[in-house]
């Protein structure tokens, strides 16, 4: 995920909000100082990361309070301040502005996705309809946005430097999107849009919270479960005592289509329960999504037309790199007839397989993933339990991962059992440049439990920050099932990739090198955020990678190099269903958010299904990998109309691997000139001419056609 859907969860409540322009809740000093507040100052620890030792559930909504409070104040001071507007005396001043909002929103928007629990479920509903009204009385005041627009008015005689010219502009693009322009009856119209939509992302995401406790799978008989592995039969059998099915197994969902235990479950009727469990949740019961999926697009909508678009994608897309969505719909159209056609020869090479085994059954969508895989061990001589030993979870990460950071950008980083962490899970490292010099604290939070949302994301408690004298504290946050306690945790060759893809995020912030806190790190477009971690991926592959980290957890022999020749060979394996359920969410995406003003209310399940009958990628055998009701990036988090960025970025990431292997490939001179020009800039720099001066060249599709074993 990638700019994290918590970090774009803070983006979208601070920068889309609504409500009455008032002035924001009061609370007095006494209160605070009875609290014993630890947000009210900086943290001692090194750079400023989070002491957890002494924040408590019940300090974040009275800080939180507090900082909007001061935060108002403050952009008051600025906007009402009788000097003629300056660089310093607005932008600057801005930039220094909402401390305790920040530090204590950076941490509370965190722990709500990777940590949470009924009291902080509470505090963001009631916080929600706040942040956004405080979101609205800073972008639509009239007088601050006078000063924006006169600074942007005369940037150029300004004698700014490039980084400040484009802080500038971001500023004032940001008011103008949010409704500055705007007549005051129609900014009006928006705060109202505003905290309803801010209210329902809120509600559809603790939905969908609750919904993964509520649709796991429970089974009596473990008979049931052939062909998992003991050690997965017994973490089932620990998950449902925890949850007071004493005696019984429990079979969690993940946030996808898709359940990686359809793999591996010999029993048909238990792969279809969990995978009906998986693709029909949210449409019905208590905690339904698919109302709040209707009435989002519709708000969108709404608030597109208000601010002169025709569509809410049209709206989106105006500031990234695709521009427009016919750009997008441009770029799947050229792509659907091969990987249509990719898939359905995958599709007839399964359901061969089936009749070869016995099954008097059509392929259905519970029964790819267990027969592709005997596909894959017939045409690969491939076990995937043969390979599992050689990955497991620590090896990969710090043989793996952390080696080639250091062998590509010169840093290391060390454990920080020091530092506090707000779970037992949760390790603590501090990144050393390659001169010894530290540069930033890292928290690895890699495995699932109750209270994490599904996924995998990276977000910041700090922001990188030259202005504010500030060194970034980041966190990647995945959900790996552990293993028993005293047993090894094995990781699957695609969390292997996550884990690297979430690093790429990691080190797009550890790496930034920026004046202004709203330029750092990953403050790029949505369609270029996601480059430097696909890039990240491919090195999982790289042989001298594979050679550090693929060696047995027992023995500590390498992976014996015919079975690494045969997963290597074996990547471009089912990539047409891969490509073709990603591309069908992305799309589906898309037709939601272009609908126009004035659409009725869309039935969930038959506007699914027109979609990508629309489109020609409507096989009923490959499901979108995340249907509406659980779409946890379009519509609670901050990837709405944005899907199709993980392509996009991934033309970039893959044109710029292959370049880089023709530089040397796992070498520190081509690593540096990737950190210097893509890591370090953050958005100081437009996305494409921060490529052009890595590449030297705009991408081609070349590349992606041959990482994904289409051309």
């Amino acid at each position: 995920m990638h700019k994290t859907l918590v970090a774009a969860a803070i983006a979208a409540t601070l920068a889309l909000s609504g409500c009455s322009s008032t002035t924001p809740t009061q609370h007095s000093n006494v209160e605070m100082v009875q609290t014993q507040n630890p947000f009210l100052q900086a943290s001692k620890l090194q750079y400023e990361a989070p002491d957890f030792t002494q924040i408590k559930d019940e300090h974040f909504q009275p800080a939180l309070e507090r900082g909007i409070k001061e935060h108002y104040q403050e952009i008051l001071t600025i906007a009402n301040n009788p000097q003629a507007a300056t660089f310093e005396n607005t932008i600057v001043a801005m930039e220094k502005s909402g401390t305790l909002l920040n530090r204590t929103s950076k941490v509370f928007y965190n722990l709500t996705g990777s940590n949470s629990n009924p009291e902080l479920r509470r505090v963001q509903g009631e916080m929600a309809p706040k942040m956004a009204a405080h979101s609205d009385n800073i972008n639509l005041n009239p007088e601050l946005f006078k000063r924006i627009e006169t600074l942007y008015n005369q940037r150029a005689e300004l004698g700014l430097s490039a980084e400040e010219s484009r802080l500038v502009e971001v500023y004032y693009k940001r008011f103008v999107r949010a409704g500055a322009k705007l007549t005051e009856e129609q900014k009006q119209q928006i705060r109202v849009l505003n905290e309803e939509q801010s209210t329902l992302t809120n509600e559809f995401a603790q939905r969908l919270m609750r919904q993964t406790k509520e649709i796991a799978v429970i089974i009596d008989n473990k008979a049931q479960l052939a062909g998992l592995s003991d050690s997965a039969i017994k973490a089932a059998a620990i998950d449902a005592k925890a949850n007071g099915h004493e005696g019984k197994y429990q079979l969690n969902i993940t946030n996808t289509t898709r359940q990686p235990v359809l793999t591996q479950l010999e029993d048909r009727e238990l792969r279809q329960q969990i995978w009906q469990a998986s693709a029909n949740r949210g449409l019905e019961g208590e905690n339904e999504t698919a109302s709040l999926v209707a009435r989002l697009a519709q708000l969108r909508a709404e608030r597109a037309q208000l601010l002169g678009y025709d569509n809410w994608a049209e709206y989106r897309l105006e500031p990234q790199m695709a521009k427009t969505p016919e750009a997008v719909y441009k770029m799947f159209g050229s792509m659907v007839p091969a990987v249509v056609k990719n898939t359905q020869k995958e599709a007839a090479d399964i359901q061969s397989m089936i009749n070869k085994t016995g099954g008097n059954f059509e392929l259905a969508p519970w029964d790819w993933a267990y027969y592709a895989e005997l596909v894959r061990k017939e045409k690969f001589d491939l076990d995937e339990a043969a390979i599992r030993p050689y990955f497991e979870f620590d090896r990969v990460l710090e043989d793996g991962v952390f080696f080639t950071l250091k062998a590509l950008y010169g840093v290391t980083l060390k454990p920080r059992p020091d530092l506090p962490v707000y779970h037992e899970d949760v390790k603590a490292y501090e990144m050393f440049d390659e001169d010894g010099t530290s540069m930033a604290i890292f928290y690895a939070d890699y495995f699932s439990r109750e209270g994490k949302r599904g996924g995998a994301w990276m977000s910041s408690f700090v922001t990188q920050s030259e202005l504010l004298n500030s060194k970034p504290v980041v966190v990647n946050v995945m959900n790996i099932k552990k293993a028993p306690e005293g047993e090894p945790t094995f990781v699957s060759y695609d969390e292997v990739t996550t884990m690297f893809h979430e690093m790429g995020h990691g080190t797009h912030g550890m790496f930034s090198k920026v004046t202004y806190p709203t330029l750092s790190g990953t403050a790029v477009s949505r369609d270029f955020v996601e480059f430097p971690s696909t890039f990240e991926e491919d090195w999982a592959a790289h042989p001298k990678v594979l050679a550090n980290y693929a060696k047995h957890y027992e023995t500590g022999e390498p992976i014996p190099q015919e079975l690494l020749g045969k997963l290597l060979k074996s990547r471009s394996f089912n990539q047409g269903f891969d490509t073709l359920e990603y591309m069908s969410a992305a799309l589906v995406d898309l037709e939601w958010h272009t609908l126009k003003a004035g659409a009725p209310l869309q039935d969930v399940a038959s506007f699914e299904a027109a979609a990508l009958k629309k489109h020609g990628v409507d096989l009923a055998a490959v499901p979108p990998r995340y249907k509406s009701a659980y779409f946890a990036h379009a519509f609670p988090g901050g990837y709405s109309a944005s899907y199709y960025a993980y392509m996009w970025s991934e033309i970039l990431a893959a044109d710029a691997f292959a370049y880089v292997q023709t530089q040397g490939g796992l070498d520190r001179e081509i690593g540096m000139k990737f950190r210097k020009t893509i890591r370090e800039v953050g958005n100081t720099v437009a996305p494409m001419d921060a490529y052009k001066a890595f590449r030297g060249q705009e991408p081609t599709t070349e590349a992606l056609l041959e990482r994904r074993g289409l051309n």
